[in-house]
C-alpha cells in the first residue's frame, strides 16, 4: 500500500513527508506539511492582495536590522540586533534571552555590526546557521555557529569562520546579506569597500572580494569550511579572478534575495548621491554578470562621462530592470518577492523600500530589461495607532512566505491583508 503524501490538503493518519519519513497519528506534523508545496498553506485564512495592511508585531527591538527563519519553522522569526545579539520571536512573543550573544566580536555602529543570519538548507538536521558581521578592526566576516541542546540558545562556542575579507580604510559599503539559493549554495553580498566613487576601484577588480556577490558551498567539515563550487565563474586555471565570486560591480547590496519559486535573484543595490536600483539574476544564470559600478550608477555613466569607459549601448555590463532618483531617498531597502499563504493574487510581487523615505514600493515580472506593474502601496501600508515607519532597514520573510518590514527604531510589521 502507499502513504498518502503529506501536505495533500486532508488530515490523515500514517501520511508520509517528502523526505520519506512516517507521519503516524491524526495527521500531518507542521514541518511535514512545510515541506509539500500543496500543504504550505493549510489552515491559513486568505484575503485579497488589492488592500494591503501592515500589523505591528512587535516593538522594543535595538538597532533591528534582519529577520529570517528557517524553511521548516512557522512558529519562530529570528531578529538580528545590530549591536550583535539575535532574538527569537516565539509565536510572536519575544523570548527574554538571546539566541546568540557574539557583542563583543562585533563593531557598531552606523553600517557596520551584526547584519545578517542565514540558516543551512538543512537546519532542522544539522542545526547550521551563518552570520555577517564586521569585527573589532572593521573587517568582514563569515561565521558558522551551531544550535545548542537547546533549539531556542545557539552554542556560542561552536564559531568557525569561513571568511575574513579585509575592510581597513572605511566604516561603510560592508554589504552584510546572506541568503542560500536554490542550489544550496551560500550567497554573501559585500560592500565596495566604502569612500565615495569606489576610491580604490574594487568593484570592477575581480582580484579583491569586495563589491562582489559571493557563492560558497559551506559543506564542508575541515577549515576554512568552505569551498568555491566549481561552476563559478572565475575558477578556470589560470584565471586571476577570485574563485569565490559569482558576480561582480556591486557598490552596496545591503539586501538580496531569491524568489523561493521562481529562483531568480533580486538584488537591492545602494547607490551613490543619485540613482538607487534594484538588478535581478534569472535563476538560469551561470554567473559573471557585471552589474555596472562604479562605471555606472544605476542606468547612468557615474565617471567619466562620457568617455570609452562607459559604453553607449552598455555592451559587458547588466544594468539595472529598475532605478529611482534620490530627491528625499538615499538608500535602497531590497526585499522579496511575495510567495505567502495569506494574499494568493500577491504572488510573484517584489517589494522593495528606501532607508531614508519609508515607502513601499512594488513591481511583478520583468520584460525587456524593464521591471513591469509598478505600484506605490505606502498609504495603505501606513501603520497608523500612533506608529510609523522611519527607517525601513529590511524585509523579512517566513516559512510560509509572509512578509514582514523591519524598522530600524525598534518595531517589526507583518504585511496583511487590508479591508
Amino acid at each position: 500500500m502507499t502513504p498518502t503524501t503529506c501536505g495533500n490538503g486532508t488530515r490523515e493518519g500514517s501520511e508520509e513527508c517528502d523526505d520519506g519519513n512516517r507521519i503516524d497519528g491524526d495527521g500531518c506534523s507542521a514541518s511535514c506539511l512545510l515541506e509539500n508545496a500543496s500543504g504550505l498553506c493549510a489552515g491559513v485564512a486568505t484575503g485579497s492582495g488589492a488592500h494591503l495592511a501592515s500589523r505591528l508585531v512587535v516593538s522594543g527591538l535595538d538597532q533591528p536590522v534582519h529577520v529570517a527563519a528557517p524553511k521548516l519553522d512557522p512558529r519562530r522569526l529570528f531578529v538580528v540586533e545590530q549591536r550583535g545579539r539575535i532574538r527569537i520571536l516565539k509565536d510572536e512573543v519575544l523570548l527574554a534571552g538571546a539566541f546568540l550573544d557574539i557583542s563583543a566580536k562585533v563593531s557598531c555602529c552606523q553600517e557596520r555590526g551584526l547584519l545578517s543570519i542565514a540558516f543551512h538548507p538543512d537546519f532542522k538536521a544539522n542545526g547550521r546557521f551563518f552570520v555577517y558581521h564586521t569585527n573589532s578592526d572593521g573587517d568582514l566576516v563569515i561565521a558558522r555557529y551551531q544550535v545548542s541542546a537547546d533549539p531556542d540558545v545557539a552554542d556560542a562556542s561552536s564559531e568557525q569562520i569561513l571568511l575574513t575579507i579585509p575592510h581597513p580604510t572605511y566604516g561603510n559599503h560592508n554589504g552584510g546579506q546572506l541568503a542560500f539559493g536554490p542550489d544550496g549554495y551560500l550567497y554573501a553580498g559585500t560592500g565596495d569597500g566604502g569612500g565615495g566613487g569606489d576610491p580604490f576601484e574594487n568593484a570592477q577588480n575581480s582580484t579583491v572580494l569586495l563589491g562582489k556577490l559571493l557563492r560558497l558551498d559551506v559543506n564542508v567539515e575541515t577549515p576554512p569550511y568552505y569551498v568555491a563550487p566549481p561552476s563559478n565563474p572565475f575558477v578556470a586555471p589560470g584565471d586571476p579572478g577570485l574563485d569565490e565570486i559569482w558576480a561582480f560591480g556591486v557598490r552596496n547590496p545591503w539586501r538580496f534575495s531569491f524568489d523561493r519559486v521562481a529562483g531568480d535573484l533580486y538584488i537591492g543595490d545602494v547607490g551613490q548621491d543619485t540613482w538607487e536600483e534594484v538588478d535581478v539574476q534569472p535563476a538560469a544564470s551561470t554567473g559573471g554578470e557585471n552589474y555596472g559600478w562604479d562605471v555606472f550608477e544605476g542606468r547612468h555613466c557615474f565617471e567619466p562621462d562620457p568617455a570609452p569607459s562607459c559604453p553607449d549601448p552598455p555592451d559587458g555590463f547588466t544594468l539595472p530592470v529598475l532605478e529611482y532618483a534620490h530627491g528625499t531617498a538615499c538608500s535602497i531597502t531590497g526585499g522579496f518577492v511575495y510567495r505567502g499563504c495569506s494574499m494568493p493574487d500577491l504572488r510573484g510581487t517584489y517589494f522593495y523600500s528606501d532607508y531614508c523615505e519609508p515607502f513601499i514600493r512594488t513591481f511583478r515580472g520583468v520584460s525587456a530589461g524593464d521591471a513591469q506593474n509598478r505600484a506605490d502601496r505606502t498609504a495603505e501600508l501606513g501603520p497608523g495607532a500612533g506608529h510609523t515607519f522611519d527607517h525601513i532597514v529590511s524585509f523579512g520573510e517566513d516559512a510560509r512566505g509572509e512578509l514582514y518590514i523591519v524598522d530600524y527604531d525598534g518595531e517589526l510589521f507583518q504585511i496583511v491583508p487590508g479591508s
